[in-house]
């Protein structure tokens, strides 16, 4: 059985943004005469923002990312049991899982505290096992990671252990989609002083660093460092309020169907707590989609869906299961008709709806829109978009 809401991946347009993304750090590398350009460390964190871990980590894998990041070590066994091979990064704290999985499924830890340096060691121990790691520093976005102004103090013992090696060196902006804020250069200073801290403690041994969102990728080529570690712009979504020159393709659409069309006569309401009521005789048709598909009550009387080509508002309460749209002006609207919530229908840009249009319309970000969709939706993959 296929519930009428779908949520449609496009693994080729997929695969076009890594391409392009890849494109883009090779031009910026030929034109700041590096030697070889970053690579690609690909963010499938969070279900992959909503798109399917496996499919798309498969997918990427496949493009040639050379290393994938997720939030835990659940998240990575997930790949893991599916076939990934490349070696994946476990962004988040270590001290709710279980540190076995670490060993067990050969995945590569981030250490951002004392605490889990001792944990990581002892579950080495206990394998018999040496495992590279990724270091963390806090440059201040003040959540996880070694103080950037106290590692004398703090790495010395880390980097002594016996049964962990230091693989690479990162940080994470807090800042880089604020273009006005300062605290992205500053992090950025920051982290360039405890690289050569950690550096002159490793001995002078070269070292991997990364430090690049998907925003901070595109605002500052000085903090590419040797890997790169874009999410948002995989799926095709430009940081808001950024713009970018890539040729980005959605990944996702978000498609339904009318189940029925109704009539509102003068001065009756429709839905929970009549947030709408006609002034006029007014059509309205009934979609099967509502906040427990992923979609913010806030957008009654805010957000439009795209019906027979045209734009029509939502009105009335998006409650669980279902939400309402006037298409007064819409000719012959019957049930079975394609209502799209997210992505196109039509070639003109009135005839898209993205993800920063759905998140600017109700004070999101498009990361929300994209991760809050509902595990009862049914992801369909396809490859239409190729890799041109």
């Amino acid at each position: 059985m296929v519930r009428s809401t779908i949520a449609r991946v496009d693994l080729g347009a997929l695969r076009h943004n890594f391409t392009a993304i890849q494109s883009f750090l090779e031009q910026g590398a030929r034109d700041s005469g590096a030697a070889v350009p970053p690579a690609v460390l690909a963010v499938v964190k969070a279900n992959a923002y909503g798109h399917g871990a496996v499919p798309v980590a498969q997918a990427l894998e496949q493009a040639g990312a050379t290393m994938l990041a997720c939030a835990d070590i659940e998240e990575g066994i997930v790949l893991r049991r599916a076939g990934v091979r490349v070696p994946i990064l476990v962004f988040g704290a270590l001290s709710v899982s279980d540190l076995d999985g670490l060993f067990e499924h050969r995945l590569t830890p981030t250490i951002s505290t004392p605490g889990a340096a001792r944990a990581v060691q002892a579950a080495a121990a206990r394998h018999r096992a040496t495992i590279g790691y990724h270091l963390k520093i806090d440059t201040g976005m003040n959540r996880l990671g070694f103080r950037h102004d106290n590692l004398r103090r703090t790495v010395p013992d880390l980097l002594a252990s016996s049964n962990v090696r230091l693989e690479a060196v990162y940080t994470h902006f807090a800042s880089a989609d604020v273009p006005e804020s300062p605290v992205f250069h500053e992090q950025r200073e920051r982290f360039e002083r405890a690289l050569s801290v950690v550096t002159e403690l490793a001995g002078g041994r070269s070292i991997r660093r990364h430090a690049c969102n998907s925003a901070a990728l595109l605002r500052d080529s000085r903090v590419w460092y040797d890997a790169v570690r874009p999410g948002l712009l995989l799926y095709g979504v430009v940081p808001p309020p950024l713009a970018s020159t890539l040729s980005l393709k959605p990944v996702m659409s978000l498609t339904s169907r009318v189940v029925a069309v109704k009539g509102l006569r003068p001065g009756e309401g429709v839905g929970y707590g009549w947030r709408f009521t006609a002034d006029a005789p007014r059509t309205i048709a009934v979609i099967p989609a509502g906040y427990a598909d992923g979609l913010d009550t806030r957008l009654s009387g805010r957000g439009f869906v795209l019906l027979r080509g045209r734009r029509v508002p939502i009105v009335g309460a998006v409650s669980m299961d279902m939400l309402t749209v006037d298409v007064t002006d819409v000719e012959a609207v019957e049930p079975g008709d394609e209502v799209v919530i997210l992505g196109c229908q039509g070639e003109e840009s009135w005839q898209q709806i993205d993800a920063r249009e759905i998140a600017a319309s109700v004070g999101m970000i498009p990361w929300e829109v994209l991760c809050r969709l509902g595990t009862r939706i049914e992801r369909s993959y396809s490859e239409t978009a190729g890799t041109e």
